[in-house]
């Protein structure tokens, strides 16, 4: 295996990224190789906890998995592993993801012979908040093959029912999210608000996946605290080819943690969650 770290693209208003690319063996693989994208979710960011030995596991078994940040998650090209840029995080939102996302995707079309990828072969993988991303950016992208969902939610507007919430916000201009881990109050500018609002029909994930012809493979896990199995069910009643897979005991990041030591065995979640996934991109 071969691991190109921390490779750095131009994403959406002219901020950089890094990405992470996992190549297979080429003494055991020689046909160019499947490639899958996969996009964190909401205060995600591609090195945590197990994604590294998860991205090593399809690498193993001849795909190769390209994990990146978006441009406006927090952190930088220089310190990845930190939410070291609080203001970028604020001015996020999800035509910047999905922008960031298309720049991905166009790197690997603009480069797949000089890593031996198989440009037609393309799947994406969305985590969390990122299963919406992935749903979305597949549904107008004839580049994408398959659709692979991980605890994803159901739509975008999943967090803002709130009435009294959303006019707090627009006065204040700003919520916060508290970080658990780190201790951090993490803003979240009324931008954000205003954005899906602009978009709110491309936005919306319902219309996309009604129509959408492509194969989709939702995977939530049955103990999921942070997205209730019911945005799954969403996901796969409105989704035209969907199968809903469901991991019974399985938390929302099936098993991790961050940090992830690589002495650590992958959770048992966690290895059936990539059995499944490679079921599915293998046509099984």
């Amino acid at each position: 295996m071969k691991i190109i770290d921390n490779k750095v693209l131009y994403g959406t208003a002219g901020r950089h990224f890094s990405f992470d690319l996992y190549l297979p063996d080429t003494d055991k693989f020689t046909t160019p190789f499947p490639l899958l994208i996969f996009a964190h979710g909401f205060k995600g960011f591609k090195d945590w906890g197990h994604w590294h030995k998860i991205a090593a596991q399809f690498s193993a078994r001849g795909f190769a998995f390209l994990k990146f940040n978006f441009s406006h998650n927090g952190t930088s090209p220089e310190n990845p592993t930190e939410f070291c840029d609080l203001e970028a995080f604020g001015n996020n939102n999800f035509s910047k993801e999905l922008g960031d996302l298309n720049c991905i995707i166009n790197w690997a079309s603009e480069n797949a012979n000089d890593y031996n990828l198989d440009k037609d072969n393309i799947s994406l993988i969305g985590h969390s908040r990122g299963g919406p991303i992935v749903l979305l950016q597949g549904a107008n992208d004839a580049r994408i093959s398959k659709i692979v969902c991980w605890a994803a939610v159901h739509e975008l507007d999943y967090a803002w029912q709130d009435a009294l919430q959303l006019e707090q916000w627009k006065n204040d201009g700003v919520i916060y999210s508290k970080n658990v881990r780190t201790g951090q109050d993490m803003p979240l500018y009324y931008q954000l608000y205003e954005d899906y609002l602009s978009n709110r029909d491309r936005l919306s994930v319902k219309k996309a996946i009604s129509t959408l012809n492509k194969e989709i493979l939702i995977i939530h896990g049955s103990d999921d605290p942070a997205v209730p199995l019911k945005s799954a069910e969403y996901l796969n009643q409105y989704a035209l080819n969907s199968t809903l897979k469901i991991i019974e005991g399985a938390d929302h990041v099936f098993g991790g943690r961050h940090p992830f030591h690589e002495a650590d065995s992958l959770p048992e979640h966690t290895q059936v969650l990539i059995q499944k996934t490679l079921n599915f991109l293998r046509g099984f």
